[in-house]
């Protein structure tokens, strides 16, 4: 395929995955216990958009229609989008940086430092926290970023961070942490609920403060790894390689890190532990369109958002009034395509 195909083909793919967004809002919008039309949620969502607002008429929709999707079902349909955007270029980044394409956004042990640090702001009942976030979130990205400090200061060796250790350290710390939070659920039966909940990763309790917080960091986040992206693309190559076509490996890994990390442990941090999203997005990204970082990091991001919000609207509606945790729907369809992953790297090997 020429470039100029190449560039026709991922035009036509984002106008698609834009399309897909945008009905994927619209759908998430005016599903719920609530019902509301698809032309009234339109119009609430159009309503506040800059040139178009004048031409909008509310008049027919009822104010508790309109507070339902601008107060509760807008800033969660946000949130899981940005938490998606998030998880899936952190993934694509950590996928490209390790060169293992099971590596995941919680592979440094971000999730598990998250959890114990949601855990106890629970069972300390530490439900205040700061700048319009709760305590649990505080506590949470807290716990995510320290564990990170960790598992990186473990790893390093002198001026450099090997992979392999770097994995090795994470996946320590993981079970570490692991079986402190299982230690402090056996002596905290009252508070055995809110935190398996909270590990089972939902956006149910999401605000605009929330929102105002993470979607910055996950923007520019994105706008970070993508400028490293052709840098990616070299180390893919291999260290040595990167090394001598001009390529600062060991300062690429420790920005790439840097980045990734605060976009996870922010994800994390007001989501709980949605599992797969960085997974299997990245890789199905990669087959549509390749495995070209440039165009990897930017259709991850969309795809992400697309993931989440449908997962999220089956979350809500797969068993009314009862709702899911996300990270239960993201697992449903994220642990078969990890197997699968698995049966075709077996076959590559053999």
């Amino acid at each position: 395929m020429s470039f100029t195909e190449k560039k026709s083909f991922y035009k036509l793919m984002f106008i698609i995955l834009t399309i897909m967004l945008m009905l994927g809002i619209v759908i998430s919008s005016m599903t719920g216990v609530a019902d509301i039309s698809i032309d009234k949620a339109v119009r609430i969502l159009l309503s506040k958009l800059p040139l178009v607002d004048d031409l909008i008429s509310l008049d027919d929709i009822k104010r508790n229609q309109i507070t339902i999707i601008w107060q509760i079902r807008l800033p969660r349909i946000i949130l899981a989008a940005f938490v998606g955007m998030g998880l899936s270029v952190s993934g694509a980044a950590f996928q490209g940086m390790f060169k293992n394409p099971m590596a995941d956004p919680y592979v440094l042990g971000i999730s598990s430092g998250a959890a114990l640090g949601a855990a106890i702001a629970m069972i300390f009942g530490l439900g205040v926290g700061a700048i319009g976030i709760g305590g649990v979130t505080l506590f949470a990205f807290i716990g995510a970023i320290l564990t990170v400090s960790l598992v990186y200061l473990i790893a390093k060796t002198g001026t450099k961070i090997p992979a392999s250790t770097l994995l090795l350290a994470g996946i320590s710390i993981n079970y570490l942490f692991s079986a402190a939070i299982s230690l402090l659920m056996l002596f905290n039966h009252a508070q055995i609920e809110k935190i398996v909940f909270w590990l089972m990763g939902s956006v149910s309790a999401a605000s605009w403060n929330q929102v105002y917080i993470l979607v910055p960091i996950v923007v520019l986040g994105t706008i970070g790894i993508g400028i490293f992206s052709r840098d990616l693309n070299i180390m893919l190559l291999g260290e040595d390689s990167a090394n001598s076509l001009g390529v600062e490996v060991e300062r690429v890994k420790k920005i790439l890190l840097f980045i990734s990390s605060m976009i996870v442990a922010s994800a994390v941090s007001v989501s709980g532990i949605i599992g797969f999203v960085g997974l299997i997005v990245p890789h199905t990204i990669r087959l549509l369109i390749g495995p070209d970082n440039r165009v990897l990091i930017p259709f991850s991001a969309i795809g992400g958002a697309i993931f989440m919000i449908l997962a999220d609207t089956m979350a809500r509606v797969a068993i009314p009034p009862t709702e899911l945790p996300v990270g239960s729907i993201t697992s449903l369809f994220g642990a078969p395509y990890f197997i699968y992953l698995l049966v075709k790297t077996k076959k590559k090997v053999a």
